[in-house]
Formats: C-alpha cells, sequence, structure tokens
C-alpha cells in the first residue's frame, strides 16, 4: 500500500500517528478485500480551521467537522473492487498501477476534544475517525438509518480486531 501522511500542525498525539493511521488503514482495507498491496491513500492532519475552509469549499458547510473523506472511486455497492476495465484508467496510478483510494483530512483539534468528550484515548479517537473514513473510501455512507447501522457495525467490529477499544487507556 502506498500510503501518505501530511502533518500540517504540530500536535503531538503521544503516539506514533503515521504507524497508527497506516495500521487501521491496512486493516480497514483488508477487512474489505481490497487489494491492499495495490492502494494508494493520501492523509492530511489539519486543524479546525483548515477543515472548515475545506468543508466550506467542498461541501458547502461553513463549519468545522472532524473528519473529511475524498473518495476517488464509484461504487454500486460497498466495497465492491471490480473495478470495470473502462474505469481503471480514472483510478489507478498510472506509475505504480495502485488503485487511488482517495484522501482522508483529520481535525487535529476534534481527535483531542472529541476524545476528551467520549471519555476514551486521543489513539481510540484517531484510529475510529480513520476507519470510519476508509469505510467512506470504500462506498459506504449513513445517510439511512440501514447504511449508518451497517457503517457503523463494521467501524466497531475493525476496531475491536485491532484491540483499540473505548474502555482502554491508550493514549
Amino acid at each position: 500500500m502506498t500510503f501518505f501522511v501530511e502533518n500540517e500542525t504540530d500536535s503531538d498525539f503521544g503516539f506514533d500517528h503515521e504507524d497508527l493511521i497506516k495500521t487501521v488503514c491496512e486493516k480497514t482495507f483488508s477487512e474489505e478485500k481490497a487489494p491492499v498491496d495495490h492502494l494508494s491513500v493520501g492523509v492530511t492532519i489539519t486543524d479546525s480551521e483548515g477543515i472548515r475552509e475545506l468543508n466550506k469549499e467542498f461541501r458547502g458547510i461553513d463549519s468545522a467537522t472532524d473528519v473529511l473523506s475524498f473518495p476517488n472511486l464509484d461504487f454500486d455497492s460497498p466495497s465492491d473492487f471490480d473495478i470495470p476495465d473502462e474505469k481503471k484508467v480514472l483510478y489507478t496510478d498510472p506509475d505504480t498501477g495502485d488503485i487511488l483510494m482517495g484522501e482522508i483530512v483529520l481535525n487535529a483539534d476534534r481527535v483531542f476534544s472529541q476524545a476528551e468528550e467520549y471519555g476514551h484515548s486521543t489513539k481510540r479517537e484517531m484510529a475510529f475517525l480513520v476507519v470510519h473514513s476508509c469505510l467512506h473510501l470504500c462506498g459506504y455512507d449513513h445517510m439511512t438509518e440501514e447504511e449508518e447501522k451497517i457503517m457503523f457495525s463494521r467501524q466497531e467490529e475493525i476496531l475491536n480486531q485491532l484491540g483499540i477499544l473505548r474502555e482502554t487507556d491508550q493514549a
């Protein structure tokens, strides 16, 4: 998996955030039966102002959020990685052949504040947001109750498999 992390903040999370993000991405994509060895994902860590600007520009919502996902693939159903030949040129890096999954933007300010609000570690909060975003990159959404039930269940399953639990103080 080709993996890029850009941290635009000077936040100290108290753990190796790049390693956590990569581990969570790999686990999520593996659980979703994605071709993990042939994926490319970009992750940017920004602050509330940076994510507010992106949210306004791309979603028309002038407020900060915790995470944004910018999927590159269009899925007929979540995690259907059977890409038609005519779309492969749109979804793959011509130099590596990797599937360009998309971009994840994390709000460092919200990682800290939501961890405190929900009573768990910053590591757990970051992992939760990364799983959530990776599932969006795989075509999941939560616009209906049924979609939300399915997506949120997947999130918890993956975090549990990683041993990143709400009640665990990990960072």
